[in-house]
């Protein structure tokens, strides 16, 4: 199952509070086109879709569709924020 950092809840729980959706979280999908660790797509979503893997962390959920679930089960998801606030995310194996 997908591992969430502290710096990563952190960051979600900012993001989904700035987009007024503070029972959210973020969805990751991965786009059918591409291999799934080239095209993961980030959004804020207020519910997980009906077939998503629900995740939490510290108070932080994210929602995988079902192929970035079977790409993440075994990874972590980070985050860095720069001093503009902007938020990266990074996802790398677990240890």
């Amino acid at each position: 199952m997908l591992d969430i950092t502290d710096t990563a809840a952190e960051a979600i729980k900012g993001i989904v509070s700035s987009r007024g959706a503070e029972n959210g979280g973020v969805r990751i999908i991965a786009r059918a086109e591409s291999l799934p660790e080239r095209a993961l797509e980030v959004s804020v979503a207020v519910i997980p879709a009906e077939d998503d893997e629900v995740v939490e962390e510290a108070g932080a959920q994210v929602f995988l569709e079902p192929r970035a679930a079977v790409f993440l089960e075994d990874k972590v998801l980070d985050a860095e924020v720069d001093k503009l606030g902007q938020v990266t995310f990074g996802v790398r194996e677990q240890d």
